[in-house]
């Protein structure tokens, strides 16, 4: 499955959470959870944050990184099951570290690449639920 469906299809099994989006990256896709990042298509699939959570509810998952140099994340198992996914990322929320602010946040500077990729509205770059 390329990478665009298989994101269509994560955001249709993911449709009972509010505030989910995602934004195109380097051929896949970051996932963001209420404005914090849990995960992403990579070349080998979709991968969550390793997290106590993550691994509750998918104890036969094993760690690896998404791409060599990055920390290890969990491939996703549980798929196919809506209901568990979409608990699965609401307990995650409290275990993910705050969203830190672009480069250009803050310092009065207009424009940039940073910002325009993290909109959704204006360039398409993402995908609000």
């Amino acid at each position: 499955m390329a990478a665009k469906e298989l994101m269509e299809y994560i955001m249709e099994q993911l449709s009972g959470l509010e505030e989910i989006r995602t934004i195109p990256m380097m051929g896949g896709y970051i996932f963001y959870y209420r404005e914090r990042i849990f995960g992403g298509i990579y070349g080998n699939g979709f991968l969550v944050k390793d997290t106590r959570a993550g691994r509750r509810y998918m104890p036969d998952s094993e760690p690896q990184p998404p791409y060599e140099g990055a920390k290890d994340m969990l491939p996703v198992t549980i798929l196919e099951d809506g209901e568990k996914l979409r608990d699965m990322v609401e307990k995650m929320y409290e275990e993910l570290p705050e969203r830190k602010p672009g480069k250009r946040a803050g310092k009065g500077k207009k424009g940039g690449k940073k910002e325009k990729s993290a909109g959704a509205s204006e360039n398409g770059g993402g995908k609000r639920l």
